[in-house]
């Protein structure tokens, strides 16, 4: 997946938006909350996080596919080190899901002003 396709899929999302911090990391948000990064500072070389199911971290990080993220593994974050690797339409996926993990934490009156109730 390109950093452009991966961008425009966190993007799609309703609510989502996009600030660069960190350097030039590109965070992507929902209600003012990450769900997932993609760049070089806090990926620590580059790739992208993202917020996963307990589920999802465990077998992704067991079966060696992808790393505990970095300063964010306790809150069952993964990081994966080369985005070009990855299949597309399975990203799109794990970020519609991370996506749906952090703004299921939000407040019902965020939620209803993000359209998402």
């Amino acid at each position: 997946m390109s950093p452009e396709a991966f961008d425009a899929a966190c993007l799609a999302l309703p609510g989502a938006t996009l600030s660069i911090q960190w350097g030039d990391d590109h965070v992507f948000k929902v209600g003012g909350k990450m769900f997932t990064v993609r760049g070089q500072g806090v990926t620590l070389g580059g790739g992208v996080s993202f917020k996963a199911s307990d589920v999802a971290f465990e077998v992704l990080t067991e079966s060696g596919r992808a790393a505990p993220a970095p300063y964010l593994a306790r809150a069952r974050w993964v990081h994966f080190a080369n985005l070009d690797a990855l299949d597309a339409d399975e990203v799109a996926d794990w970020v519609k899901t991370a996506h749906g993990l952090v703004a299921a934490k939000l407040t019902r009156k965020a939620r209803a002003e993000l359209g998402l109730i």
